[in-house]
């Protein structure tokens, strides 16, 4: 059974009643303090902005907060899609001057293209708390999980569905990686004024796919998703090429007919197959479920992107 559901509502998009639907959390510290009951006492949240982007890096934050958020609180942190500008520039300077510490990472779109979106925000996630100068005991992230193995201290996580708009932790990386992100994006408009960034910051606006089909893509656009790549025809031929794929040892049986699957020469052996038909015992929420990204993709996004202001 979900945790959350978003109601059907006749005449309101799917985007639109699961915006009511998010303004309807109540963010607070309630995540944290049952970890500190568990017996955790340097808790960081982690989140990441960018993941719907056409141009330019994800980037990641990671910050550790005292015990007391009576002051954000009231100044009304919260997942930082529900703020407008001027609100989260001044909870960013807030947070920044009351955390215990914070990091920010960001991952370039070259490296978006080569590992994908998903596994790149993972990196960025998991950079940003390397990146930290106080060691946590452990992480609520925004729906996702990392691989802790990489880090130089024990730490476990806890990843928290919508965590932006329930936990203050997360919502504070969550406002600094935007104001981060969307300050990198008007820098960039100066180089490259022809996109629009300052006004979209890279999103898949009618604006900047109008710009894509008339100036085609730039070096900081994200080739494998799918409106640049439509802008581009040697986009994912670039792609292709940069990866190694196309040269495969039989490239026309693999590129011309990639579904065909070759039976006289498959080797199956039913006598030898040991087949364990007990039940098996998963773990979803332990489970990190990753998505191949052996050879690029293309990446679609919502044809009008005001109908899912969800993306970050």
């Amino acid at each position: 059974m979900a945790l959350f559901s978003i109601p059907k509502v006749a005449g309101v998009t799917k985007a639109t009643a699961k915006q009511q639907m998010l303004k309807q959390l109540v963010c607070s510290d309630a995540p944290e303090q049952a970890l500190r009951y568990h017996g955790f006492r340097v808790i960081a949240g982690v989140d990441e902005v960018g993941r719907g982007a056409l141009f330019g890096p994800v980037v990641a934050a990671a910050v550790i907060l005292p015990i007391k958020l009576a002051t954000l609180s009231r100044m009304g942190l919260k997942d930082s899609k529900q703020l407008t500008r001027e609100q989260r520039e001044k909870l960013d300077r807030k947070i920044r001057k009351v955390a215990l510490c914070y990091a920010v990472a960001e991952v370039d779109a070259e490296t978006i293209d080569r590992v994908n979106i998903y596994q790149a925000s993972r990196l960025a996630m998991l950079q940003a708390v390397q990146r930290l100068t106080v060691q946590p005991d452990h992480l609520l992230i925004d729906a996702m999980r990392l691989d802790l193995s990489q880090l130089s201290h024990p730490c476990d996580q806890t990843r928290l569905f919508y965590g932006d708009a329930l936990s203050l932790s997360i919502a504070a990386a969550s406002v600094i990686a935007k104001v981060h992100r969307d300050a990198l994006m008007r820098e960039l408009d100066l180089l490259h004024p022809q996109y629009g960034l300052a006004s979209h910051k890279g999103y898949a606006t009618p604006e900047h796919r109008k710009a894509l089909r008339d100036h085609g893509p730039c070096p900081l656009h994200r080739k494998t998703f799918a409106p640049v790549a439509a802008s581009d025809p040697n986009a994912t031929l670039d792609v292709l090429i940069e990866s190694g794929d196309l040269f495969l040892d039989d490239p026309l049986d693999e590129l011309l007919e990639p579904a065909a699957l070759n039976l006289q020469t498959a080797s199956f052996d039913l006598q030898t197959a040991s087949l364990d038909l007990q039940p098996a015992s998963l773990d979803l929420e332990s489970a990190d479920l990753e998505p191949a990204s052996s050879a690029p993709t293309l990446h679609p996004t919502a044809s009008n992107p005001k109908e899912d202001p969800t993306w970050d």
